[in-house]
């Protein structure tokens, strides 16, 4: 293998992993779409090395979580499934109410979010990563920042009930 595809791959997955558990919630969805994004990268890695390779592993990301979103359906394991699982440990400060609010965003409007919050792209980055206009990605993120704010205040208001 590659060393510096290994190298890429020990600096990346954190960044990764951050962005991918801010789309899912799910720790362990998040590191299938880590992986599978990796896979795909490294299939193509003789051709992104020297590109930008990180670009297109955040890209293939969150279009995978789009993806897996549009089929609806959710993979089904045969056989016996293990007692326990194991813990996918998820390295991120991210506040679970909004870890549990970005989950009630549609996927196109919750990815614009993360990719505006957590990596820091403006409304060209995100229509890029999306694969849409930036008229589009712009949409998605203030429809999706002002659905997050009805979420939070809702929660907030829940939680002063208690």
């Amino acid at each position: 293998m590659d060393a510096r595809f290994e190298e890429f791959v020990a600096v990346e997955t954190p960044r990764l992993l951050r962005v991918a558990y801010a789309l899912t919630g799910n720790p362990h969805d998040a590191w299938d779409l880590v992986q599978e994004a990796l896979v795909r990268v490294g299939l193509k890695w003789r051709r992104l090395a020297d590109g930008n390779p990180g670009g297109y592993a955040h890209t293939t990301l969150v279009r995978l979580n789009i993806d897996r979103g549009r089929r609806g359906v959710r993979e089904r394991l045969p056989g016996v499934l293990p007692e326990r699982d194991r813990p996918v440990q998820v390295d991120t400060e991210l506040d679970p109410a909004l870890v549990a609010a970005l989950r009630e965003l549609p996927r196109q409007q919750r990815a614009a979010v993360v990719l505006r919050a957590i990596e820091d792209l403006d409304h060209a980055g995100i229509a890029e990563r999306l694969g849409c206009s930036v008229g589009t990605a712009r949409s998605h993120l203030s429809r999706g920042l002002a659905r997050l704010r009805e979420v939070l205040a809702e929660e907030e208001v829940r939680g002063h009930d208690v």
